[in-house]
């Protein structure tokens, strides 16, 4: 019995141990898997497509500048700088970079799901086509990190000395990470970032575009009307180069082929240009010619009624999942007995050299450097619409995972026995990257035929092969030395191989600013579509808008009406109109009595203007006041003004050309005061109420002002030039009436 249990119980034990190996080993596997997609190069370069004056160029791992190359790749560690009076364009996969003169970039990151730049100084334009849901852009200066956080264009502006950054949203959004905090940036705005440690920010509207801005959209507009882009998805670096060089044909077995225009009889690929040692892929080929750079990365080669054409990889199509094309270094197949690519004898063993052929549409194409599977997998069906994904496993566990032991692939590759198809050089140009035209050799046909294709790298690349055979950049083609110093600002990690401007080797971690904790900032940049001169710098959005430079600014006193057109200033310390009083002569002082607070709704009184009485027949110009007491004046009646006559008692002041009482009065328009009761509406032709006077600022009022005696009688003071005489009011049933002459002499001054 205890032996039965005993049985019972191993065999649960060697269960459950099953099971958990059933667990676990997926798991490995995948990490397994995780760790050999993290060994995997990107499957996206960027390309100096356009040469505009001199652009030099420092390739990672070097220290010397040179003369840029528009078929080089760019990577993480590469260098740019334009000259003065130069431009750019680099094409990224999906996105395209546009740098002006005196600009200085450096890619700190360029993979499949981070895009970051650094601009040292200069004028850069980024035009971003699509956003993956796993991808970054971010372009980072010495005093700010920008991410993009939606398709669209953007452009970045950094000064001389490194303090100052501005951020063009042209369309899109995007955040701004500076002194420590985030903000939040919006289309059709320009954001101006001043200082490092501590920094400033002002918005206002997009400026008038500059020449450089103009010459982005005519790119842009010329990109976007070209036909290539029917055939070859725009993640194809070099795409734009198709339809200025050659033409679309449909062929029954390859689809849409592309034939380049103007090649020489007998032309081959992988004939005219270099090899190049650029890492991570090892060797890469450059083109010379100057549409070579799709063709030569992507699809594959294929000979088609008699000549060489072109055939891409699948387009995207809507509704499919879509899986970026994957940039290789050269989609060529290399031969020989041994070694890296070729040992073909050449004539014995100093003429030993390195030989290859183009792939063709049904090759699969096997890299020299370590890859996983999915990489593999990929970098070939995104390039062809032949090779079957079966076939493409098959040769990844016989070549890939037994690359180590040397095992040359025995299969026959479509072109490796057509004439003019394989090119040889000796081993020494090859390592030195000389030219491949000057340098290529007769090989035996059947020599080439009994090559076996290997995978195995063997020829060690010279400092020559990784800067290439261009010469030397001139002094004044280098950026400045200080640029070296200068700080650079970041949000995301920058690669561990990334070298910023001005320097030759990687840079630590530490030596970057990281804003990786930034916190969102309490003031955000204000959305503004008013002229770009208005000032917000470090206004909260909440804020009150400034008033603009050409409008009227409102009185400077509380509850003071402002001034009227031609109209005389009130007087500071004025005496008010005394009870029972004759009327005022011109410039004459008001008895001791305290002017009473002005009302609120109450107009002013307008020049030579007789006050009114409710509900009675306009009063006559500079008519005696009768005794009654003077009622107690609302909080903002204005001070009595020049040549005016006394107020009536228990009368509301009323305006010239008063029309009859007792009449509806018309809601008030913006600019004029609101009307009391039984009031007459503004004149026609009275100007606006906030136009100031001119020549003279009207001092403002003071409450209560000290009791004065006033004198005997005081000449009349020079005043401005009369306004126009006032139009006496017609009947109470008309509207308007002619000017009146008894107007006129009334508003004469009385000596």
């Amino acid at each position: 019995m205890n032996k039965h249990r005993s049985d019972t119980i191993f065999q649960l034990a060697l269960l459950l141990l099953g099971f958990a190996l059933l667990l676990i080993l997926p798991g490995v596997t995948r990490a397994q898997d995780a760790d050999q997609q993290d060994a995997d190069p990107p499957s996206r370069v960027a390309r100096l497509n356009f040469i505009q004056g001199s652009i030099s160029f420092q390739p990672a791992g070097t220290s010397d500048w040179v003369d840029a190359n528009p078929n080089r790749p760019l990577t993480t560690g590469d260098q740019l700088w334009v000259d003065q009076d130069s431009r750019g364009e680099l094409h990224l996969g999906g996105s395209v970079l546009r740098i002006a003169g005196q600009t200085a970039v450096s890619f700190l990151n360029l993979t499949d799901q981070a895009v970051q730049i650094q601009v040292a100084q200069g004028s850069a334009d980024l035009r971003v086509l699509h956003l993956e849901d796993n991808e970054s852009y971010e372009i980072d200066t010495p005093n700010l990190a920008f991410s993009i956080l939606r398709p669209g264009e953007y452009r970045i502006d950094v000064n001389a000395d490194g303090t100052s950054s501005v951020v063009n949203v042209v369309n899109g959004d995007g955040e701004v990470t500076a002194g420590g905090q985030a903000y939040n940036v919006a289309r059709g705005q320009q954001y101006s970032f001043s200082g490092t440690d501590e920094v400033s920010y002002d918005a206002e509207a997009l400026p008038q575009p500059d020449d450089f801005q103009q010459w982005n959209f005519q790119r842009d507009q010329r990109e976007d009307k070209m036909a290539s882009a029917q055939y070859v998805s725009r993640d194809v670096i070099g795409y734009e180069d198709l339809d200025d060089n050659g033409s679309w044909r449909d062929d029954p077995t390859y689809g849409h082929v592309w034939f380049p225009r103007g090649v020489a009889v007998g032309w081959a690929p992988y004939h005219d240009g270099h090899w190049a040692f650029v890492a991570p892929w090892g060797w890469t080929w450059v083109e010379d010619e100057p549409w070579g750079f799709a063709p030569f990365h992507y699809g594959r080669w294929a000979i088609v009624g008699g000549g060489w054409g072109w055939v891409p990889g699948p387009v995207p199509v809507v509704g499919a999942v879509y899986v970026r094309p994957v940039y290789a270094p050269a989609l060529v197949a290399f031969v020989g007995g041994g070694g890296f690519a070729a040992s073909i004898e050449l004539g014995g063993a100093v003429g030993v050299g390195v030989a290859w052929f183009p792939l063709g549409p049904r090759d699969v194409w096997v890299p020299s450097y370590h890859v996983s599977e999915g990489y593999m997998t990929r970098v070939n069906v995104t390039n062809t619409r032949i090779v079957n994904r079966t076939e493409i496993v098959n040769v990844y566990n016989t070549t890939v995972i037994n690359r180590n032991t040397n095992v040359a692939v025995n299969r026959t590759y479509q072109y490796q026995s057509s004439p003019g198809a394989v090119t040889a050089v000796s081993k020494t140009a090859f390592q030195n990257g000389e030219p491949v035209r000057k340098a290529a050799v007769q090989v035996n046909a059947q020599e080439v035929q009994r090559a076996r294709v290997v995978q195995t790298a063997a020829v060690a690349p010279t400092p020559r092969a990784v800067a290439g055979p261009n010469p030397s950049a001139k002094p004044s083609s280098r950026p400045p030395a200080t640029l070296a110093s200068r700080p650079v600002v970041t949000k995301m990690a920058p690669s561990a191989r990334a070298i910023p401007v001005g320097q030759t080797k990687p840079a630590p971690r530490t030596a970057y600013r990281s804003m990786a904790n930034a916190k969102p900032a309490t003031s955000q940049p204000p959305a503004k579509t008013g002229a770009p001169n208005e000032p917000t710098a470090n206004r909260p959005p909440a804020a009150q808008p400034t008033a603009p430079a050409n409008r009227a600014e409102a009185p400077a006193r509380t509850n003071e009406p402002p001034a009227r057109v031609n109209q005389p200033p009130a007087r500071i310390n004025e005496p008010a109109a005394r009870e029972n009083q004759p009327p005022a002569r011109a410039n004459e002082a008001a008895p001791n009595k305290p002017t009473p607070p002005p009302s609120r709704t109450q107009p002013p009184v307008r020049e030579n203007q007789p006050p009114a009485r409710t509900n009675e027949p306009p009063a006559r110009a500079n008519e005696a006041a009768p005794n009654k007491p003077t009622p107690p004046p609302s909080r903002t009646q204005p001070p009595v003004r020049e040549n005016q006559p006394p107020v009536r008692t228990n009368e509301p002041p009323a305006r010239a050309n008063e029309a009859a009482p007792n009449k509806p009065t018309p809601p008030p328009s913006r600019t004029q005061p609101p009307v009391h009761e039984n009031q007459p509406p503004a004149h026609k032709s009275e100007a606006p109420a906030e136009k100031p006077a001119p020549n003279r600022t009207p001092p403002p009022a003071r409450e209560n002002p000290p009791k004065q005696t006033p004198p005997a009688e005081a000449k009349p003071a020079p005043r401005p030039p009369a306004p126009e005489a006032k139009k006496p009011n017609p009947p109470p049933k008309e509207k308007e009436s002619k000017p009146s002459k008894d107007k006129e002499k009334d508003k004469e001054p009385k000596n």
